[in-house]
């Protein structure tokens, strides 16, 4: 009788046959599966619908204001004082489509920061002001939409 161990000895080895079935059967899969992937869809493009009024036959001139080195207030060609730039400004905005309300601001380069920040506030008053008035007259639950300000810097010569 042998005793010995070397004998008793179980050998593990994996059995890689089932892996390689497997890995073969995914790649048929694959293969058959990538030509029918390629194909495109048909795409329906959505078609954008031409505006009912033509910008073009009755535009509108942009609003501008200016703020000169001396502090003069002016709303296109006509000077006023900044307690009235609001309630001026107001209805001109509400003039412009809801969705492209615009006012471009010139500060000279000179002028104090503390008062074109004070232009800047009155803007933002009448647009909250637009807004709120858009939003009752037209009776909807959309805002009037924001006025966005375009500033240009004019530097001192």
């Amino acid at each position: 009788m042998d005793t010995g161990n070397a004998g008793s000895r179980t050998r593990s080895e994996i059995n890689v046959t089932p892996l390689i079935d497997i890995v073969l059967v995914l790649l048929i899969v694959f293969i058959v599966m990538v030509p029918s992937l390629s194909k495109a869809l048909p795409v329906n493009i959505p078609v954008v619908k031409p505006p009912t009024e033509d910008p073009a036959k009755n535009p509108q001139p942009p609003i501008v204001i200016t703020l000169d080195q001396a502090g003069k207030l002016m709303l296109q060609s006509e000077e006023i004082s900044l307690s009235q730039l609001a309630e001026r400004l107001t209805p001109v905005v509400q003039l412009q489509p809801w969705l492209q309300r615009k006012v471009f601001f010139k500060v000279d380069g000179d002028t104090p920061n503390q008062q074109a920040v004070a232009v800047l506030d009155q803007i933002r008053v009448a647009s909250e002001r637009a807004k709120a008035q858009t939003k009752t007259s037209t009776n909807s639950d959309q805002e009037g939409g924001d006025v966005k300000v375009a500033i240009t810097l004019k530097k001192p010569a």
